[in-house]
């Protein structure tokens, strides 16, 4: 499977709810996450950025799209952001895979 990072900044509505009823959000994603496939790995919070940022490993993108869609919709996220993840050998593959296409950019 793969590894996804998800990007959310939070509502305001969701700031105060927190400050109203501090709880370990990594509990209450986690089943979130295994309903729709995927295994939650890592939840981070940054109260500078009011963002959160989630580290899920899934079948692919739509299931995680899910679950951003489902934390827009409850009106905790104003905003969400995912990018797919790669360790090191599948980036190095990659750019292999990359450098046998024989592109040509525009203009040469």
């Amino acid at each position: 499977m793969a590894k996804y990072l998800i990007e959310e900044t939070f509502s305001s509505q969701a700031a105060a709810g927190i400050m109203q009823k501090p709880e370990n959000r990594f509990e209450v994603l986690k089943p979130l996450c295994e309903a729709t496939g995927c295994k939650l790995e890592q939840f981070y919070v940054s109260g500078i950025e009011n963002k959160s940022y989630l580290i899920i490993e899934s079948p692919d993108l739509s299931n995680v799209c899910t679950i951003g869609t489902t934390f827009l919709a409850s009106g905790a996220a104003s905003s969400i952001k995912y990018t797919p993840l790669l360790t090191v050998p599948e980036a190095v593959d990659l750019f292999k895979k990359a450098g046998n296409l024989g592109y040509r950019p525009p203009g040469r």
